[in-house]
């Protein structure tokens, strides 16, 4: 995509990881622009991980480095999305048992 039209924005991309058994808050695990964003939004649907659009948050996530906790400014939108990611696994858990 060419920076020259203002009107197309650079799709940007973050990945997200959690554990609440090791991590005191969800960490970077991957992040990009451009054809990279592109790449790790295909990977997420290749292996069937939820996808949540907002190119605000991705934004200021992208500015996070690989391996940092997000701020704790964070944790409520976050929390919002990560509830939802929840959601659509207990949505996906409950496809797989009535087959």
């Amino acid at each position: 995509m060419a920076d020259k039209d203002e009107n197309k924005k650079v799709k940007t991309a973050v990945a997200l990881g959690y554990d609440p058994n090791e991590d005191g808050a969800p960490v970077v695990i991957a992040s990009g622009k451009g054809a990279l964003a592109e790449k790790i939004i295909e990977q997420a649907q290749e292996n069937k991980i939820p996808v949540h659009e907002d190119s605000k948050l991705a934004d200021t996530l992208s500015k996070l480095e690989i391996g940092e906790m997000i701020p704790p400014e964070l944790y409520e939108v976050v929390a919002e999305i990560l509830v939802f990611v929840d959601a659509m696994d207990k949505i996906k858990a409950k496809d797989k048992s009535r087959r």
